[in-house]
């Protein structure tokens, strides 16, 4: 029996609710969420840039990031994947293989959100959101001035959930070659000062959240007592 203390649940299969449902119970219920804000560049030198909040990192050695541009509504693949894919992608039509992840920052919030516009293939968001697209020391994409941390990132991995489907997911992994900082935001010891990041999270819908109310907890039994 159910204790009264913990309440009742709803049992939900996903292979009865429409795709636009799955979404919505996915961003609704998986919060908060990092963004990563993502700079590319097409094989002809067209600059790109779009957020993404599946998003996270993967591990340190090597020092490995992830994000996952989904699907178009008519399963097509988003400008962000065709200019990250590998140049022999066995999709075709193969990218440079390298992405750059910006953080997303509270003074950005605008900005970032405005990135999402959907543009046609080639045009620039850097241009129509007013950010600054500056080179890289190893990566072909830009990144973003304004952003105060930016990973340089070489594809090394795209997995495809549903190729060719609406909402279809894609892992994109890369590996980090070069890693920029502004100065002052990470001490000798590479801790970061989190007031001073104050990266922002996406939740559900049109929501997003700060990173600013936080608490500590020891690891492990520590933590229970």
């Amino acid at each position: 029996m159910t204790s009264p203390s913990i309440p009742p649940t709803t049992m939900l299969d996903p292979a009865e609710l429409s795709v636009a449902e799955r979404y919505k119970l996915l961003i609704g219920c998986v919060t908060p969420r990092p963004i990563a804000f993502v700079s590319t560049v097409s094989a002809d030198g067209r600059p790109n840039l779009a957020p993404f909040s599946f998003f996270n990192a993967v591990g340190s050695n090597p020092m490995t990031l992830l994000f996952c541009p989904a699907n178009t509504p008519e399963g097509g693949e988003k400008d962000t994947l065709r200019n990250a894919k590998p140049a022999d992608d066995e999709n075709g039509d193969g990218g440079t293989g390298e992405f750059v992840v910006n953080v997303a920052t509270h003074e950005l919030r605008q900005k970032v959100a405005g990135a999402a516009e959907d543009l046609p293939f080639g045009e620039s968001e850097f241009e129509l959101v007013g950010l600054t697209p500056t080179p890289c020391e190893v990566v072909r994409a830009p990144r973003v001035a304004e952003s105060p941390v930016a990973f340089e990132c070489k594809t090394t991995q795209v997995i495809r959930t549903n190729p060719g489907e609406p909402g279809g997911g894609n892992v994109v992994m890369g590996e980090v070659v070069r890693v920029h900082v502004r100065e002052g935001l990470v001490n000798e010891r590479m801790h970061t000062d989190l007031d001073a990041l104050d990266a922002i999270g996406r939740m559900g819908g049109k929501s997003y959240c700060t990173t600013r109310e936080r608490f500590d907890l020891p690891v492990g039994r520590a933590a229970l007592e």
